[in-house]
């Protein structure tokens, strides 16, 4: 073990219990680990193992019906012991915690700059002018690209990246030693996503920091750290160095997370060669369609979309990539009228979406399904699982009444979920089983094509792998056209047989998995393929089968 005066923060046999109504749950059990001054430190799990919960107790975080027993340490001080005063006085000053959701955990009504230097006012009594330039100072730090004319920004102003950058500086403005950054990346794209890890990096060699990482993905804990702990059901399960966690797993859970990488599974059986259709006629047709918001023509404010086309062949997965803002939302939601063009066209068989009207209309919308990003928002809250996925059956007179019961029953089994959760409510399930439900839903109307709009991007590594092998499945058995809307272009690469790269609401390439990631002939496509984090060398085909 390292030696005493070396350990930034001791956790000790921590255990945390929740009471509820059927008796108290034990979130996190017997956890014990020590964390270098100077280190980047890593906690992976799935969601529910605990690695969020054991770190907002050593920032005395959790709500008070928690009970914590053990011991934590930051720099040799008792923080489970410590009373309030002194307990305000490290936070901040000695440990800052950043969280995942920027825009949930920021002040709308605030500036930028007056949400960066508030801790600063509160441990400094610093005056307006001395604030504003230790915003200003914090948000160079943090590489904001105008940070004197950004630090009067409001949360609403900034996209995901620079509200991350934020939170970040918001930790730092009271030179904390310890940062505690909770899936700091997780919904980023992935180019803004190596942008903040490389900030982490930067800052931690420049302020001597020591930091903890919270995350799902290996691929980015492998990138930062020194060291890391894998946290299942709430037991911290294996730790060590990270290439030896990474390339000689001890423990079955740890090659489960490893083997669920997106550049370490096999989606496809023999059925499905990943070859692209290159012959006969589109399913759906985007022919120089151009999006524009809040004006009229090209004088509008927002160029969403502008002269974009490509081709979706029956049978092909297409992968539609770029980053926040590049338009790819926005276009394959005008392939069901959801958006509506300013020019262009987009064809269903050759026919204009826009020109479907009544029985007509009801047909396409049955046959080109959108499953959306946010299952749990996706899925009316009143409603029962079982309702959810009868409401279409019913609605559209799709089988007959004495048969829909039935058919909701076989539409769980085909997206292998337990009929047991038919009498829950969305709330009452995860998002890996939530996003199940949206796809028997949509599977309901038996579509021709699925449109999936970032469908895994929130969920835990395994549930992703498994999401992506029950459409490739589907996909398999029914025929299926997909449309796969996503920033993390690992998946794309194991997942479409065919790719379309936007950036800026244009279309910058298009082509296979192989064009695209070996022989992209464009700058943008290289730099998001160069940005997508890996582990380390050294696996064996044998060891991520």
């Amino acid at each position: 073990m390292p030696d005493e005066h070396k350990i930034a923060i001791r956790v000790r046999d921590v255990s945390i219990t929740f009471p509820t109504e059927d008796g108290p749950v034990t979130a996190v059990k017997n956890v014990s680990f020590d964390i270098r001054e100077n280190e980047f430190f890593g906690i992976v799990g799935e969601s529910g193992s605990g690695k969020s919960t054991v770190c907002r107790a050593i920032t005395r975080l959790l709500p008070d019906r928690a009970e914590v027993t053990g011991e934590i340490t930051v720099h040799a001080q008792k923080m489970l012991e410590m009373d309030l005063d002194r307990l305000r006085d490290i936070r901040g000053n000695g440990i800052s915690m950043i969280f995942q959701n920027p825009s949930s955990h920021l002040n709308p009504l605030m500036t930028i700059g007056d949400q960066i230097s508030e801790t600063a006012r509160f441990h400094y009594k610093r005056n307006r002018e001395e604030l504003n330039e230790l915003a200003v100072s914090t948000l160079k730090d943090v590489r904001f690209s105008n940070p004197e004319g950004q630090v009067n920004a409001y949360p609403h102003q900034l996209s995901g990246g620079m509200k991350q950058r934020a939170m970040i500086g918001a930790a730092l403005a009271c030179d904390s030693k310890i940062i505690i950054a909770d899936e700091p990346t997780t919904a980023l794209d992935v180019t803004v996503q190596a942008e903040v890890l490389d900030l982490l990096i930067k800052l931690r060699r420049e302020r001597g920091l020591t930091i903890i990482i919270i995350s799902h993905d290996l691929g980015v804990i492998s990138q930062l750290c020194d060291r890391i702990a894998v946290m299942k059901d709430g037991e911290l399960i294996e730790q060590g160095p990270t290439e030896e966690v990474i390339l000689s797993p001890k423990e079955d859970y740890t090659r489960t997370l490893i083997a669920s990488r997106p550049e370490a599974i096999k989606l496809h059986n023999s059925a499905w060669k990943g070859e692209p259709t290159e012959s006969g006629n589109p399913v759906l047709a985007v022919n120089r369609a151009s999006i524009y918001f809040g004006g009229q023509g090209r004088n509008a404010v927002v160029k969403a979309v502008e002269d974009v086309s490509f081709d979706v062949m029956r049978g092909d997965i297409v992968g539609v990539v770029g980053e926040s803002g590049s338009g790819k939302s926005t276009i394959v939601r005008a392939m069901i009228n959801l958006n509506t063009l300013s020019s262009g066209e987009i064809l269903y068989d050759g026919r204009d979406v826009r020109n479907f009207k009544g029985a007509e209309r009801v047909n396409f919308l049955r046959k080109v399904q959108m499953i959306f990003q946010h299952p749990q928002e996706s899925l009316d809250p009143r409603f029962s699982i079982e309702q959810c996925i009868m409401e279409p059956l019913k609605l559209h007179k799709i089988v007959p009444k004495d048969r829909i019961a039935s058919r909701v029953r076989e539409l769980m089994e085909m997206v292998e979920l337990s009929p047991d959760l038919l009498t829950r409510r969305p709330r009452d399930i995860s998002g890996g089983q939530a996003q199940r439900v949206c796809i028997a839903r949509a599977l309901a109307m038996e579509p021709e094509v699925i449109i999936a709009d970032e469908i895994t991007s929130a969920l835990d590594v395994t549930i992703q792998a498994q999401i992506l092998r029950l459409l490739t499945r589907l996909k398999e058995q029914m025929g299926l056209t997909i449309v796969f809307v996503t920033h993390d272009l690992d998946v794309v690469r194991t997942f479409c047989n065919r790719v379309v790269v936007m950036q800026i609401g244009k279309l910058i390439e298009t082509g296979t998995p192989q064009q695209i990631f070996e022989a992209s002939s464009h700058d943008y496509t290289r730099r998001l393929v160069a940005a997508i984090p890996h582990l380390p060398q050294g696996l064996s085909q044998s060891e991520t089968a």
